[in-house]
């Protein structure tokens, strides 16, 4: 039978009929325990079998089991170290009790082809007798995590980072989002075969998931994705950046009460209640209601500590002067040549050294794109890269970092509609935390017919705000004013908000507006704050200087000396 180009739920087929079964037939025998059990019941029809899903149940043994194997859906960006192939399903007597405390049986291990051995542990420089979660993407393995009796982990060194089972949840519409290996362990052995772990944990800085960007085709079929993370601070900060990669439409979440994590549970009362757990999962809160409980941990945040200061650039002239939330958008404005583009770039550099963020950037006028790649480039690095760095040690470092944290929309013609489609998909895929539009009058807003200038500017500025509000982003808008005015000394007068066309609508409706200025005599800039609309964020009308140097193509603050105060006889 010719099945290379056979496809099920969007996956080609890789080996079809995995088991041997009998094709076409709805039922038959389990490939899991009818092998098992006693002679004269080993052919009893005891499995159903959707061969449109490609999933199998076993109404003796309760479980659910891929029909066919799948060839993996996407491409790695880059190339990985492919792990050893190591004998699986070798779990020693020792281990087994140990794996029997926590609730867990050998079939089930058996299932998920854990094993174990010796590996060479960094946290105490010997080689230690490790459990090794086999981690297989297409079915082909793609990353081991060890962990040895004192619970030190670690990953196969260069090996892709991928979701624990992922292979498990093709053909389910649902899929379940835990903490760690022995999480998916716990739900298997609670029927629940479709459930996928991160592979590094939980930390607070959510902002690089890079196994959801190598994993996100495999939730783009799933109509219910069930978050059941830890409880803690990392756990609540991982769950809230996937609701917010995922979609908070799509996102159910499962609590685990007095215990921390799914196999706690498992441990503590039993594998039907633990599906009941997950079975019972909530939906996340209803987008634009907020209840007084959804907000309850802000509110007493906020009654013990006051206003939070908001983030960075790692700038202090600036920092002192200026910060933000995300879910804003801020108005970047200043005469042609003042050096706008360039200091948001390095807003946005700033906002990825401090806190991870990732940036993408629909930039008309920074064409080409590579020059403006450069200029990024420049500014991570702190240099002017030259010929001789080109492949070399910096280099590649820097390459890679560029190319993991700044994303180039690149278009024939940019409209509105198209950037934020593409940011929504940037989040979704890559985790942005910023998209920068310059300048905004090169990304038109097609859909709003209407030669009404200030009509035009509210309605373009409110689907920024709800793209921002939507995807918890921080949108920079850069906004060239249409009037200049020269003073007496024949020189152009700075620039505000209501300069730019539809002026009005700019200041009110903008979170923060900054003016870019540049002084070509006293060869410095100044950004100066047009508006910020919370107090403890900012100073309207403060503001910032800054010299400019050529290699890095960076800000640097300057200091302006005081005038000293002169005396009579001076």
């Amino acid at each position: 039978m010719q099945v290379e180009e056979i496809e099920i739920n969007g996956f080609l087929i890789e080996n079809f009929n995995q088991h041997g079964l009998e094709v076409g037939k709805t039922q038959g025998i389990c490939p899991l325990c009818s092998s098992s059990r006693k002679p004269e019941n080993r052919k009893a029809k005891c499995a159903s079998y959707d061969w449109e899903r490609g999933l199998g149940t076993c109404h003796n043994c309760d479980s659910t089991f891929q029909l066919h194997t799948y060839k993996r859906k996407g491409k790695a960006e880059r190339d990985y170290v492919m792990p050893e192939i190591k004998k699986v399903n070798d779990v020693v007597d020792k281990t087994l009790e140990w794996f029997k405390t926590r609730g867990i049986s050998k079939d089930t291990l058996d299932e998920l082809k854990v094993s174990t051995g010796s590996e060479y542990m960094p946290q105490t420089g010997k080689a230690e007798n490790t459990i090794q979660f086999n981690y297989y993407v297409g079915g082909q393995l793609t990353n081991i995590k060890y962990r040895d009796a004192r619970k030190n982990f670690k990953l196969y060194k260069g090996a892709e980072k991928v979701f624990y089972n992922i292979d498990n949840i093709v053909g389910h519409d649902t899929c379940i989002i835990v903490e760690g290996e022995m999480d998916v362990l716990a739900l298997h052995e609670a029927g629940i075969p479709n459930a996928i772990s991160v592979p590094n944990g939980a930390t607070l800085n959510t902002n690089n998931l890079d196994y959801l960007d190598n994993c996100i085709d495999y939730f783009e079929d799933k109509s219910k994705i069930i978050i059941a993370v830890d409880s803690d601070a990392p756990g609540q900060a991982l769950q809230t950046e996937l609701i917010r990669r995922l979609g908070a439409e799509t996102c159910y979440l499962a609590t685990f009460d007095d215990c921390k994590d799914a196999n706690e549970y498992l441990v503590k009362y039993s594998s039907k209640e633990l599906l009941s757990r997950i079975t019972n999962a909530k939906p996340v809160p209803l987008e634009n209601v907020t209840t007084f409980r959804d907000i309850e941990d802000e509110i007493t945040d906020f009654v013990r500590n006051g206003f939070k200061r908001g983030y960075t650039i790692g700038l202090n002239n600036f920092d002192n002067i200026f910060s933000t939330y995300t879910k804003q958008f801020i108005t970047v404005t200043g005469i042609p040549s003042s050096g706008k583009s360039d200091f948001v770039d390095q807003m946005c550099v700033g906002y990825n050294k401090e806190y991870g963020w990732k940036t993408a950037f629909a930039s008309p006028e920074n064409a080409p794109t590579y020059l403006h790649a450069h200029k990024l480039m420049r500014k991570v690095w702190g240099d002017m890269p030259s010929k001789g760095d080109i492949g070399r040690d910096k280099w590649n470092q820097v390459a890679d970092h560029v190319n993991d944290n700044f994303f180039f929309i690149d278009m024939e013609r940019y409209t509105l509609e198209s950037v934020l489609r593409k940011g929504a998909e940037l989040v979704k895929r890559k985790g942005i935390k910023c998209l920068v539009i310059d300048p905004y009058n090169k990304v038109r807003d097609v859909d709003c017919n209407t030669e009404d200038v200030n009509r035009y500017t509210m309605e373009y500025l409110t689907k920024i705000e709800t793209f921002a509000k939507k995807y918890d982003v921080l949108v920079f808008i850069v906004a060239h004013p249409t009037k200049m005015y020269k003073n007496q000394d024949g020189k152009i007068e700075e620039p505000t908000m209501y300069n730019i066309k539809g002026g009005g609508e700019w200041y009110d409706a903008s979170y923060h507006g900054l003016l870019v200025h540049r002084d070509y005599e006293a060869k410095t800039t100044k950004v100066k704050i047009l508006k910020c609309k919370f107090q403890n964020l900012g100073e309207n009308g403060a503001e910032a200087f800054f010299t400019w140097e050529p290699k890095s193509g960076c800000f640097v603050p300057h200091v302006i000396p005081e005038l000293e105060e002169k005396m009579p006889w001076d």
